[in-house]
């Protein structure tokens, strides 16, 4: 059984956001919060990748801050500082962005399980990867950090390079049959959705 920690991005400029999505309200917590809490039920420790200068909300013992060390980078860059930042102990991480508060659990153990000896396990839905809904191992890190210096930016490098385990939206449906965990939120419009479909499933809980 490997060790599996978890890296949380959040040091996108939230653009088309208009404000910090690690800091927007989502219930009773900000979005940061309730990814961190929600993956937190699963693995740890947890690195939140931020900004250098970007500010953050309260976060649990077991959440440590890592920052981008370049601008511009993308994505890569966060896995990279993330993967950096990882104890020795960990073999593995569950990589997600701050913006994806529909996170279920159980998908992100049943990524984890379907890792087996692969460099990495990745959601693909209709051809297309989905980097931030995947586990990476630490052992990958110099592949990225050659990436970046390459100014090679783009998550899919990886994918074609190592040994990755293609993940179909079958093999999930039996714990996340909508894809809820891949729901990231980059619009007013996308949010207000995501916070009503929160009312819905806390109604439905409910009812059960």
């Amino acid at each position: 059984m490997i060790t599996t920690g978890g890296i949380v991005l959040c040091g996108g400029k939230s653009t088309r956001m208009g404000t910090s999505k690690a800091m927007l309200a989502f219930g009773p917590e900000t979005m940061l919060q309730r990814v961190v809490r929600l993956l937190g039920a699963v693995v740890t420790p947890i690195i939140v990748v931020s900004a250098r200068s970007q500010p953050l909300p309260m976060l649990p013992g077991y959440a440590r801050i890592a920052r981008d060390e370049g601008e511009e980078r993308g994505p890569l860059e966060g896995i990279r500082a993330g993967l950096a930042a990882l104890p020795e102990s960990v073999d593995a991480a569950y990589v997600t962005g701050c913006d994806a508060p529909l996170l279920v659990p159980g998908f992100v153990s049943l990524m984890i399980e379907l890792l087996g000896d692969h460099d990495i396990a990745v959601m693909e839905v209709d051809g297309f990867m989905h980097p931030l809904s995947a586990v990476y191992r630490r052992s990958i890190l110099p592949h990225v950090e050659a990436l970046l210096a390459g100014d090679r930016h783009r998550p899919a490098y990886l994918f074609d390079a190592l040994k990755t385990r293609r993940v179909k939206p079958a093999e999930v449906a039996s714990v996340d049959p909508e894809l809820l965990t891949l729901r990231n939120l980059n619009t007013p419009e996308e949010y207000r959705e995501a916070l009503r479909q929160l009312t819905r499933t806390s109604s439905n809980s409910l009812r059960g």
